[in-house]
């Protein structure tokens, strides 16, 4: 049985809107924000940007303190990567995720936004 696209398409369902809707429509490239200023990565955002962003997993930050000493944000989980600021002693980090020795996250939702290596971070007591 061969079916014609638009038969198919004339049936019951006619009345449903033709174009996409809601908020995560496909309309084309986006330009893509400062990855030092705000919790997004490609598999991985802040619980802040749901809804605002499209991403496979949203993560709810985990707080941590910077230890004495401070500790450089970085704009790679790398040594020799892009220092970006420096976390001063009793700063608060919102850990949103580790991989190895480093943990990325951000100051606020609004960055800055990187990795620090994680001992040089701990549980808000």
């Amino acid at each position: 049985m061969n079916l014609d696209v638009d038969t198919v398409t004339q049936g019951a369902d006619s009345q449903k809107p033709t174009h996409a809707q809601g908020p995560f429509v496909l309309n084309g490239p986006v330009v893509r924000p400062d990855p030092s200023r705000l919790p997004l990565r490609g598999d991985l955002a802040h619980i802040g940007l749901a809804g605002k962003y499209f991403v496979p997993h949203y993560a709810v930050p985990q707080p941590r303190t910077v230890m004495p000493g401070g500790a450089p944000l970085l704009g790679a989980p790398q040594e020799d990567a892009k220092e970006l600021c420096t976390l001063m002693e009793g700063d608060s980090f919102e850990l949103l995720d580790i991989t190895g020795q480093w943990a990325w996250g951000c100051l606020s939702l609004e960055g800055p936004v990187g990795y620090v290596h994680v001992d040089r971070l701990e549980p808000v007591s």
